[in-house]
Order: C-alpha cells, then sequence, then structure tokens
C-alpha cells in the first residue's frame, strides 16, 4: 500500500483537497480525508494521468527538421517525403532505442498510457523479419521497460493510394493482403509483454481509406470487432484524400467506412478534420471518437476540425500528438479550444473540465484503457502539477490547464509507482539524453 497525500485533486469529477490517495496493486484502493501517516507528498495540483491516443514515436526524429524546403513552401505531401526518408533507415535495434527515448519523453510530460500507430511492420523493401512482429515487440518491450501503458494499434497497409501500387518505402508497411495482415495480427496479444507496470494491448488500425482498398476495408473491420480490439483510421485528414475517395467510389472516406461497418463506438476516427454534415452525422450515430491532434494539425497545415458539431453530434473527443512536434499534454488540450476559436471567433466552447475529460478519459477510453480518472477501482495512474511556477502562478482551478506546461509536471505515477520527477525518469534519467543518442543513431543507420 502506497500512499499519495495531495493538496487539492481532481476526484471523481471535482477539484477537492486536501485528500490521500491510497494505492496497491495498480489501483486506486482508497481515496479520502488527508489524515494519519502517509509515504509521499504531492505538490500543486493531482490530475489523472494523460492518454496520447494517436502516436507515431518515430516521427519524433523529424522535429526540427522538416522545415527547410529549398522553395520555401510545402505541405503534407512535401514532409511525407522526409517521413519515409527516416522510415526507410529504422531497425528493429534503432527503433526500439527510439521507442524508449519516446516514451521516456511523454512519460515525464505526464502521459501515462500512448495509442501507437503501427505501420512498420517489415524490413525496409518488404523483407521479412524472422519474426513479423518485431518491430511492434520493439514499441512493446519499451512501453514495458519506461512504465507507460501502450495499446499497440496495428496498422492494415496495402495500396498507395485508389488504384495505385505501393511505392518503394510502403513496401515495409504491408502484409499484402487483409488476410495475411489479419493472420498477423492475431499472433500478437499472446507475443505482448504483461506490462509491469500499464497494460500492454494490442489494437487495430486502417491506415486510410486510400491505403486499404474498399473490398478490405469489412476484413479489417470484422476482425477488429471479433477480437474486441479498437479500430482507428485516419479520416479526411486532407482535402485530396476525400476528392481522391469521390472521384474512385462516389463516395467520402467516411461514408466507405459506415458502408464497410467500421464505425462503431469502438472506433476513433483521427484528424476528421474536412467532414461534410453527413459525415459528422454518420460519426456522431456511431458514437465514436474523434482523435484531434491540434499541435500536428497546425504542423502540416491541415485545417481546423469542425470539433464542436463533432460533440454536438455525438461523437466523442480525444487527442493525439502524432508526429510528437511537441511532446505536452497542456498544449495540446488547450489546443483543442484554441482551434475552435481560430474557426468560430468565439471563446469557451471548450470549458477546462472539458478539455480535461478529452486529454484523459475520453482519450484513454479511444485506445481501450480504463484510466483517465482518480476513483476507487481505477488504475493508480495520476500527474501531480505545480501551481506556482512562472507560467501557472494565479491560475485559478482547472483553468491550470491554459496555462501549464509540460516543464511544470512535479511528480507522475504509473500503477501505483512513481515514474518520473521534475522531468527526470526515475530508471532511465534525462529524456533529453536519451533522444539526442537515439535520433542520431536512427538518421545514421
Amino acid at each position: 500500500m502506497t500512499t499519495y497525500r495531495c493538496t487539492s485533486a481532481f476526484v471523481d469529477g471535482e477539484l477537492t483537497g486536501p485528500v490521500d490517495i491510497r494505492c496497491a496493486d495498480g489501483l486506486v484502493v482508497a481515496v479520502g480525508p488527508a489524515v494519519g501517516e502517509f509515504d509521499e507528498l504531492l505538490p500543486g495540483m493531482v490530475l489523472p494521468g494523460f492518454a496520447d491516443a494517436h502516436s507515431h514515436l518515430f516521427h519524433r526524429g523529424l522535429r526540427g527538421r522538416t522545415h527547410g524546403d529549398s522553395a520555401g513552401v510545402g505541405s503534407f505531401w512535401t514532409w511525407r517525403d522526409t517521413m519515409y526518408s527516416l522510415a526507410d533507415r529504422l531497425t528493429p535495434a534503432t527503433f526500439h532505442a527510439l521507442a524508449v527515448a519516446v516514451y521516456t519523453e511523454m512519460v515525464c510530460a505526464g502521459f501515462t498510457a500512448v495509442g501507437e500507430f503501427h505501420y512498420l511492420h517489415h524490413a525496409p523493401g518488404g523483407g521479412r523479419y524472422d519474426d513479423p512482429n518485431a518491430m511492434g515487440l520493439a514499441a512493446a518491450q519499451a512501453a514495458d521497460e519506461v512504465g507507460i501503458g501502450l495499446t499497440l494499434l496495428d496498422v492494415a497497409y496495402l495500396a498507395g493510394g485508389f488504384d495505385r501500387p505501393l511505392n518503394l518505402s510502403q513496401q515495409r508497411f504491408t502484409d499484402g493482403t487483409a488476410a495475411g495482415w489479419a493472420a498477423r495480427v492475431a499472433t500478437l496479444p499472446d507475443a505482448l509483454p504483461i506490462g509491469e507496470y500499464a497494460p500492454i494491448r494490442a489494437g487495430a488500425a486502417i491506415h486510410s481509406v486510400r491505403a486499404v482498398p474498399v473490398a478490405d476495408l469489412p476484413v479489417v473491420a470484422r476482425f477488429a470487432q471479433s477480437s474486441g480490439m479498437p479500430l482507428h483510421v485516419h479520416l479526411s485528414e486532407q482535402l485530396a484524400e476525400n476528392e481522391a475517395a469521390l472521384a474512385a467510389t462516389g463516395r467520402t472516406p467516411t461514408q466507405l467506412l459506415d458502408d464497410a461497418g467500421a464505425l462503431s463506438d469502438r472506433t476513433a476516427a483521427v484528424h476528421a478534420t474536412h467532414l461534410t454534415s453527413h459525415d459528422i452525422k454518420l460519426l456522431g450515430a456511431a458514437r465514436s471518437s474523434i482523435v484531434i491532434c491540434p499541435t500536428t494539425e497546425a504542423d502540416l497545415a491541415d485545417g481546423l476540425p469542425r470539433a464542436a458539431q463533432l460533440r454536438v453530434a455525438g461523437a466523442m473527443l480525444a487527442l493525439g500528438g502524432d508526429q510528437h512536434v511537441i511532446t505536452d499534454p497542456f498544449a495540446q488540450a488547450r489546443g483543442l479550444e484554441y482551434g475552435e476559436r481560430l474557426a468560430t471567433g468565439v471563446r469557451g466552447t471548450f470549458s477546462p473540465e472539458a478539455l480535461l475529460e478529452a486529454a484523459t478519459a475520453a482519450s484513454h477510453r479511444s485506445i481501450g484503457s480504463s484510466s483517465g480518472r482518480i476513483a476507487v477501482g481505477a488504475p493508480a495512474d495520476f500527474v501531480a502539477v505545480r501551481t506556482e511556477s512562472a507560467r501557472t502562478a494565479g491560475s485559478v482551478g482547472l483553468q491550470l490547464l491554459m496555462s501549464a506546461s509540460a516543464a511544470d509536471v512535479a511528480v507522475v505515477v504509473v500503477g501505483g509507482v512513481v515514474q518520473a520527477r521534475d522531468g527526470v525518469h526515475v530508471r532511465l534519467g534525462d529524456p533529453g539524453a536519451l533522444l539526442a543518442n537515439a535520433i542520431r543513431e536512427a538518421w545514421s543507420t
């Protein structure tokens, strides 16, 4: 039993304190008034652990490297060329080292779980490793070492576009057929480590409707449903994807997913930026999650999603870091509100409580995690945030979300055990040093 004393904490939907949180066997076993002895005093405000519902961990190697196009202008598609250059170099060993570094940075920033949208399945050029899940297991082992919950969202990737073959870089992403993908992924749950501090689980993903032929979409959807896995999909991130779908099929990407039986309350549509009103109705009626990635969508010039309309329609809003252009749960949370302000000219569409819900419970739910709340029986995952830093001093209540940054995270607890203090991992040390070494090795391969 470990008892954490909190000056203030967000418990069962309310900000309260002082309060003691008692943990055993990775769970919260009691929450009550601060009385008697305790093991550790947590400073500032204690919040549920954050989840990153959409991560491409290897994209962290691109941070600070994609803004120097010789022409001075670019797009998602020019950025993708640089991404492929890095993807072509990675091996299970360098991918593992990068995963350890990236997940360490995430834990130190306050993330206690991540949904890894994983499509680097095979060797560069499409060759096969002895273990067909070698790359995915490298990420899973890294998560176990770091102490972060992981949902390994294994991606089906079969085509280079509507009626277009895969390019050379994409060969390592594919299993050839939907049946081949399903056969490989079926072996994944038993191969994953249990997770010493937090669960490590398997999920399924459709890369996009341009990368999975229309006839194969139901195959992937049925596999996810029969396996009880969450199903994630990149959806309408780019107008070009919508235009290609309409030209090839006469249907929007959302309609294609709906017709394939791929929309449900276990589906998470990532980005969902360029939707029609009918698309929004379909996603809302299915009670699907929408994983908005504000910092990546800004970095890649994707555009602004119709977040408030999606919420009104019945969809659940979650948050992701995607390419890790910044690793900061507070930036993602307020990015949701800021995007709506830029799109509508209205402040306060999403309250601090709604932003916290999106960044914690809703993001966890979208990846099949039961964490994201501080309550008896919930996983003992929580974050202490300093309230008297140069950034947060004077912030009132949960408006802390509008002022804090990852630098204000004082203590991170996963599975009832402290994993990080003041930006340093208790076992692995400074994430900066890990990242510098891992990124250097990744690019030099």
